[in-house]
C-alpha cells in the first residue's frame, strides 16, 4: 500500500494534480483510489464525475470518494465521545469537566484522517491519493494524532481507562502510518509566486518537524514556453514567465533543486483525457509513485561528541527561518517559523543540557553537554 498526500496553499491546483496522478497510476495498472478531504468538494469537478461519501468507480482501476467530515462528526465522534465521557467521569472527573475535555478542536480533520486509514486497510486499492485541504488545514490534520496522543498520555498517564487507551492506540497507529516513508509521502504543490513559495518553505519545515516525508515539489501553472506567444500579449507573457523563472531560481538557490513543472492550460482540465495529458507532462516516462528521488533523511540523528552529544534535526532552513529551542521536562521544544513540536528525548540525552545550536545544509545541529544538569 502507498499513500500520496497532495497539499498546498489554496488555489494552486493541488486537486487537479492529485486527480491527474490517480488517473496516471490507474492507467499504469495500479488499482487506485483518489480521496478528497478538502471541504471545497472540487475533486468530482476535476473528474467530471459526481462523487459521494462512498467510493465510486470513475474508470477501470480508478475510484474516487469525497469524505464528508461533518457526517463523520455526527456519527463516529458522538459514539466515541460518549465512551470517553463515561471513562473520564469514572476516573474522578465530574460530568461537566468530562464534557468539556471531550470537545476536541479539529475533530473533523482527525476523523477525515481516520477514514483515509480505514479505506487503506479495508479497501482493495494498491494506492490511495489524497487531495488534502489547503496547507493550514492539512498541517492541523497531520499534527492531530501526535498532539492528541501526547495529551492523553500527559493527562492520564498510567491511569488510562480502556476507552482512552483504545483512542491512544488508534492515534499512535495514525501517527505511525503518516511517518512511515515507505507508505506515506507528501507532494507539495505551489505556484511560482513569492508569497506562495514562502508558505511552501514553512510547510516543508513543519512537515519535517513531524517526521512526515515530502517526496516531491510541483510548480504548477507556469506560463507557456515562448514558442506559443503571439500578438500583443507576447510582452505580458514574457514578463510573467521571466518573473516565474526568477522565483523558481530563488527556490533552487535555497536548496530546493528538484521541482517538477506543469504549464498553465488555456482550458480548465476536466475529465480523464485532460488529466492524463497533465500527468504526462508532470511525470513524463517516470513512475508517479517514485517522487523526485530525494532520499528520506531521519528526523533525528544522535552522535557522540567530546563533551556530550550532537542531535541533528533534519529540517529545511533558510536565512530567514526563525528557530527557537527550549527544554520542557524530558522533551526538546522546537519552534520553526511559528510551528512548534515537542520531541521526546532519548533516555541517554535526558540528563543533558543544551549548549548551542547551528544550521547547515542538512538542517539543525543541537549540542548537548552530558550529565551536567538540565538547561
Amino acid at each position: 500500500m502507498r499513500i500520496l498526500l497532495f497539499t498546498g496553499k489554496g488555489g494552486v491546483g493541488k486537486t487537479t494534480l492529485a486527480a491527474a496522478t490517480g488517473a496516471a497510476l490507474a492507467a499504469r495498472g495500479r488499482k487506485t483510489l483518489v480521496v478528497s478531504t478538502d471541504p471545497a468538494h472540487s475533486l468530482g469537478d476535476a473528474f467530471g464525475h459526481t462523487l459521494s461519501a462512498e467510493p465510486s468507480e470513475v474508470d477501470a482501476l480508478l475510484s474516487a470518494v469525497q469524505i464528508d467530515s461533518r457526517t463523520l462528526v455526527d456519527t463516529t465522534w458522538h459514539r466515541l465521545r460518549a465512551e470517553l465521557q463515561a471513562a473520564l467521569a469514572g476516573a474522578g472527573l465530574d460530568t461537566l469537566d468530562a464534557e468539556e475535555l471531550t470537545v476536541l478542536p479539529g475533530v473533523d480533520e482527525l476523523l477525515a484522517l481516520t477514514e483515509v486509514r480505514r479505506l487503506a486497510e479495508e479497501g482493495p486499492w494498491e494506492t490511495i491519493v489524497v487531495d488534502c485541504g489547503p496547507t493550514a488545514e492539512t498541517l492541523r490534520l497531520l499534527a492531530l494524532p501526535e498532539a492528541v496522543s501526547g495529551y492523553l498520555a500527559r493527562v492520564f498517564g498510567r491511569r488510562v481507562t480502556e476507552s482512552v487507551r483504545r483512542l491512544g492506540v488508534h492515534l499512535d497507529g495514525l501517527r505511525a502510518l503518516l511517518t512511515d516513508p515507505s507508505v506515506t509521502t507528501v507532494r507539495l504543490v505551489l505556484t511560482p509566486e513569492r508569497v506562495v513559495v514562502a508558505e511552501a518553505r514553512r510547510t516543508l519545515s513543519s512537515l519535517a518537524l513531524r517526521g512526515i516525508a515530502v517526496d516531491g515539489l510541483i510548480a504548477n501553472r507556469l506560463m507557456p514556453a515562448p514558442g506559443f506567444w503571439r500578438g500583443g500579449a507576447a510582452s505580458w507573457l514574457r514578463t510573467r514567465r521571466n518573473e516565474q523563472d526568477a522565483v523558481l531560481a530563488e527556490l533552487s538557490g535555497a536548496g530546493f533543486e528538484r521541482v517538477s513543472r506543469v504549464e498553465h492550460r488555456a482550458v480548465e482540465p476536466v475529465g480523464l483525457p485532460a488529466l492524463l495529458e497533465i500527468a504526462a507532462e508532470l511525470y513524463r516516462d517516470g513512475d508517479p509513485l517514485a517522487g523526485d528521488g530525494t532520499p528520506v533523511t531521519p528526523l533525528l540523528l544522535i552522535r557522540r561528541a567530546p563533551d556530550g552529544y550532537t542531535l541533528r534535526i533534519a529540517i529545511p532552513l533558510t536565512r530567514d527561518t526563525e528557530v527557537d529551542l527550549a527544554r520542557v521536562d524530558d522533551d526538546l521544544a522546537i519552534t520553526v517559523d511559528g510551528f512548534r513540536r515537542l520531541i521526546a528525548l532519548p533516555e541517554s540525552l535526558r540528563p543533558c543540557r543544551i549548549t548551542g545550536a547551528e544550521s547547515d545544509a542538512d538542517g539543525l545541529v543541537v549540542s548537548l553537554a552530558g550529565n551536567r544538569g538540565r538547561g
